[in-house]
């Protein structure tokens, strides 16, 4: 490449918001390669000659040189300089993932670099022996109180001293169920369900009831009928629900409370999702708090690896019951995500992470309705979508279909109790890390839906 003219061949433009400036440099790079403006083989220009034209520091540029070179897009060739590289071989197609459902990359946030950070600051706080031996078992006052705070944007009136750190929902719900139920006892959930409560049921030996629903959820009538079945425990996700991403009404969820109440069930508020829905309604905790247990994980608002979840227990005898449960398989939560989880909620940088992810999913909300077919909820809200499918196509076949092109997406099967499971499958939008390639992997899924299927026989050998 030529670099006589500057301006023509690097018209890159700062974009406030945008990320750090090395990594919007390293961008350019990669969306030039993508276009053909740049080809293998071609020179860069030296970084001191490149950070005098765009007005940065050397040091950006030196970063944003070793950020393009982790992506495999340029080669060093020591005194010769630095050459866009040539495509890594790839014999098979990447799959591209639209079925596991985590949170994408924070918009306008350096995760990484709020992570060297903090982890820095939680050394610089704390002392190592202290941070990798045994904690408190459910948190430590400052933990717990971190957890309230975090709480407190979904829910009304959230004392610490009733607060349980998890490692993870998961764990959260094993430890609720054994508490409160015993082998055998019903678990009632409506019939499209989270499947990690489908699991822990069979696994712990509860039986899941199958409630009654209609357009807005579980019905009152529903809950009741399951509750004279032997249901102890009712497990709702009642703001963007997964997988089906519906908000159930205010009214319902007050109906659904005093029923529970009335059959003298607890309900299990599972509620990752209500943080990237404005004005949700009010959560069943804050309605009837003397009823339910909440649990809020962090890896679906925040990210995956901080694996902790807070649970809002009834009172503070529940939460010793559940701490006694959940330490017959889970001693503690890992104290090093402690210390960072803590540290970041009361700094307001998990605020700050929040609020990147909510709208990196709003654009990817945006983005999926304007590609797909639909319909959905009315609110472009949450990191999944239930896409109906065509008569022509069941669930099975084409997230098989799919898996075989290079697409992963989950049919209504995995999350379904019973026959008859709706057409349909979710399609989660936060796995993609690169907003193009989600774009690319739903332009594909699109025209798959839309064609007819062929050869669906599998092969015999």
């Amino acid at each position: 490449m030529h670099h006589d003219d500057m301006s023509a061949s690097w018209p890159l433009r700062f974009v406030r918001g945008g990320g750090p400036r090395y990594r919007q440099i390293a961008d350019f790079i990669e969306g030039a390669v993508a276009a053909n403006r740049m080809q293998p083989g071609d020179r860069l220009p030296p970084q001191r000659r490149l950070a005098q034209h765009l007005g940065v520091d050397l040091t950006t540029v030196t970063r944003a040189y070793a950020e393009a070179g982790e992506r495999g897009l340029i080669e060093a060739r020591g005194p010769l300089g630095t050459f866009i590289a040539r495509p890594a071989e790839q014999p098979l197609q990447q799959m591209l993932d639209l079925g596991m459902n985590m949170p994408p990359l924070p918009l306008g946030c350096d995760l990484q670099d709020l992570l060297r950070r903090g982890l820095a600051k939680a050394m610089e706080r704390h002392d190592v022996g202290v941070m990798m031996t045994y904690h408190q078992a459910g948190g430590g006052p400052a933990e717990r109180e971190a957890g309230a705070q975090w709480l407190s944007q979904s829910v009304e009136r959230v004392d610490p001293d009733r607060v349980l750190v998890c490692p993870g929902a998961q764990a959260a719900l094993a430890a609720v169920m054994l508490a409160y139920s015993q082998p055998g006892d019903g678990i009632v959930a409506e019939p499209l369900v989270y499947p990690g409560l489908l699991t822990a049921a069979r696994q712990l030996g509860r039986r899941v009831l199958v409630a009654e629903t209609d357009a807005d959820g579980m019905t009152p009538a529903g809950l009741e009928r399951a509750c004279r079945e032997g249901g102890r425990l009712v497990y709702l996700n009642p703001t963007l629900q997964n997988p089906t991403a519906h908000t159930m009404s205010a009214t319902r969820r007050r109906d659904l409370v005093r029923a529970a109440v009335a059959c003298g069930a607890r309900i299990i508020e599972d509620d990752p999702y209500s943080l990237f829905l404005d004005g949700a309604p009010p959560a069943l905790a804050s309605l009837a708090p003397a009823s339910v247990f909440y649990i809020a994980t962090l890896a679906k608002t925040l990210t995956p690896g901080l694996r902790t979840a807070f649970v809002l227990s009834p009172d503070q005898d529940s939460r010793r019951n559940v701490l006694a449960a959940m330490r017959s398989f889970a001693v503690m939560a890992a104290p090093l995500m402690g210390v960072l989880t803590t540290q970041w909620i009361a700094s307001g940088t998990a605020r700050q992470i929040l609020d990147g992810v909510r709208a990196e999913a709003q654009a990817r909300q945006q983005l999926a309705r304007r590609l797909l077919p639909g319909p959905f909820p009315e609110a472009e809200a949450g990191i999944h979508l239930w896409q109906p499918l065509p008569d022509r196509w069941t669930a099975v076949d084409l997230e098989r279909v799919a898996r075989d092109e290079g697409l992963s997406v989950t049919s209504s099967e995995a999350f379904h109790l019973g026959m008859g499971a709706p057409n349909a499958i979710r399609i989660s939008l936060g796995s993609i890390p690169e907003r193009a390639a989600l774009a690319q992997a739903l332009e594909r899924l699109a025209d798959l839906v839309r064609r007819r299927p062929r050869g669906l026989r599998d092969v015999i050998v």
